[in-house]
């Protein structure tokens, strides 16, 4: 069976998340190839969270359909969650125990002989870079020790997918990196990853493709490319301001000088093929703004063109 003809891993269609009155996913659409990393991008509420925990078989679906290995969580949790690998939100590491321990520990949960885990938990390690703090108590390590050692750890069983809940929130930018590398090279190796993320960064350097929700939709789907050729332009000039809002004569001054404006708290972005060229042109209108920035579309701006305000509230 070619790739084109190959199931889906994860397969969603009308897929509704409800919490007494409140509907936290609503009716979403989507399906994960077998190797791919697939994201879903979206501000905190948005539904991303809920989605995962169905996929996870730790929350059932409120309504439509939802496969996960071709499976039916409902009628074959136990057999799905065999086969998955999780990273929560939370690190749910036993802290008084080494980090050798909490492979060996958790490796057992799914009934792997002790010389086998021994093996995985050192390979998985060194992978993960704490081969050298093996025998050390988890507790005084650092946070982005303790996030690698979980992601070994969820690995530990071989999965068919890894759910990465929000993988890199409260890191610094350092650790965040040392991450991002670890979850590229297993992406790289043919791994199947799904994550949730708010940071645009981290969905633009790890997925193939995400799904970008908001207030429990999906509002677009594709790869982080085709989602800024679609959305947004190729540039943009963003304009800072002393003032919380800029000045009110600034959107009749700079008319026609970009495809699209948003007005954000302080900052005014305009929208545009030609970046520099517009920024010349900001200048010879006398626009006197604090700071003057060019740059290339994000993520955050096809958020912004899609639901009107900004991924991250400002």
């Amino acid at each position: 069976m070619n790739a084109a003809t190959q199931l889906p891993l994860v397969h969603a269609r009308g897929l509704v998340k409800r919490f007494g009155d409140l509907v936290a996913v609503d009716a979403i659409d989507f399906n994960v190839r077998k190797g791919e990393a697939f994201g879903f991008l979206g501000p905190n509420g948005a539904g991303k969270s809920s989605t995962m925990r169905m996929i996870g078989c730790v929350s059932p679906p409120s309504g439509g359909t939802l496969r996960v290995l071709g499976l039916d969580p409902n009628k074959n949790g136990a057999e799905i969650r065999a086969r998955l690998g999780v990273v929560p939100q939370e690190d749910s590491l036993d802290m008084e125990l080494t980090v050798r321990e909490n492979m060996v520990i958790y490796g057992r949960y799914f009934g792997l002989q002790r010389k086998v885990v021994q093996e995985r938990a050192e390979q998985l390690l060194e992978f993960v870079q704490l081969d050298e703090r093996i025998d050390s108590k988890v507790e005084p390590l650092s946070g982005g020790m303790k996030r690698r050692l979980t992601i070994a750890r969820s690995l530990i069983n071989e999965p068919d997918i890894l759910l990465l809940d929000e993988p890199t929130t409260g890191l610094d930018p350092q650790a965040r990196h040392v991450v991002w590398d670890r979850l590229y090279e297993l992406k790289h190796g043919g791994a199947t990853l799904l994550l949730t993320t708010h940071y645009m960064d981290e969905a633009e350097q790890l997925c193939d493709r995400l799904v970008v929700m908001d207030k429990a939709k999906i509002v677009a789907e594709g790869s982080p490319q085709e989602l800024i050729r679609r959305y947004s332009t190729r540039e943009v000039v963003e304009l800072r301001f002393a003032t919380q809002r800029p000045p009110a004569d600034i959107a009749g001054r700079i008319d026609g000088l970009a495809r699209r404006v948003e007005t954000l708290s302080g900052r005014l972005l305009l929208y545009t093929d030609d970046g520099d060229r517009a920024a010349e042109r900001v200048h010879e209108l006398g626009v006197e703004a604090q700071s003057t920035l060019v740059r290339r579309s994000t993520l955050e701006d096809v958020f912004l063109h899609l639901t009107g305000r900004s991924l991250v509230d400002e």
